[in-house]
């Protein structure tokens, strides 16, 4: 990669991370509320899957923006995105008055899974954890 790929692969990364780091913070500050949410949703095991959420999100957000084991966090998240996707934007399940916004959420989601993908095909760049350790 060049100078100005391994620049622009760092800021995409911090971009995908700006959406899971902060919505992990924001679930760990508000356990009580994302617990009541996630029930509303049917969720099983609601309790231990907040906090599995919350350590997805503030774990793989950090390991995006240092670019540590960059593929296989990119590959989960992915993954862990289309299942919230499923279960928190179902737009095909919602109220006539809420279809819009959950599909422009759902699709959105769509787009962020589609970076992953890139992400992982193509690795976390020389401005990374991962990158430093291929130099040496």
């Amino acid at each position: 990669m060049t100078s100005f790929e391994n620049s622009f692969n760092f800021l995409g990364r911090i971009a995908i991370a700006a959406l899971f780091l902060p919505a992990g913070v924001n679930k760990l500050m508000g356990v009580e509320g994302t617990t009541g949410y996630f029930a509303s949703l049917g969720l099983p095991a609601v309790v231990v899957l907040v906090w599995v959420v919350i350590a997805i999100e503030i774990l793989g957000g950090l390991a995006l923006i240092l670019g540590y084991h960059t593929r296989v966090v990119a590959i989960g998240l992915a993954l862990f995105t289309l299942l919230a996707s499923i279960a928190g934007h179902a737009f095909w399940a919602a109220p006539a008055d809420a279809a819009f916004i959950a599909q422009l959420l759902f699709f959105k989601n769509i787009a962020v899974i589609g970076g992953l993908l890139v992400l992982a095909s193509c690795g976390a760049g020389k401005f990374s954890i991962d990158g430093f350790q291929q130099s040496n």
